[in-house]
């Protein structure tokens, strides 16, 4: 399994970045492309719109949120998380990049243990 890391997207990038995977549905504002220094953006592995608003990075619903984005990701709607699946396969490091501003309560912090706890795929 590739060695995971996460990192809000607005560090710059370290040289043990390994891969940098935007997991974020929408682009950040104010962030430019270049600076972002990324080799993939898998919008469909981030959460559904309707989940992400009803959250609102709200510390109180974190729990809930992250069983549902767990669901999410089980469902792999958009196909999405077979691709990233298949990526990670392929690298020895990768760093999972979101733009929240709070570290523990996040999607990425979510997608990374959902990808732990499913690392036989890949």
């Amino acid at each position: 399994m590739a060695r995971l890391h996460i990192h809000r997207i607005r560090e710059d990038a370290a040289r043990d970045d390994g891969a940098r995977i935007l997991v974020d549905r929408l682009w950040p504002r104010g962030v430019r492309k270049d600076h972002a220094a990324l080799d993939h953006w898998f919008k469909g592995v981030a959460p559904s719109d309707e989940l992400r608003k009803w959250f609102g990075h709200d510390p109180e619903k974190f729990d809930r949120f992250a069983q549902r984005y767990r669901e999410e990701l089980d469902e792999d709607a958009s196909g999405e998380v077979a691709q990233l699946r298949s990526v990670l396969r392929d690298v020895d490091s990768a760093t999972l990049l979101y733009d929240a501003k709070d570290e523990e309560h996040n999607n990425a912090v979510v997608l990374m243990g959902w990808l732990r706890d499913h690392r036989s795929g890949f």
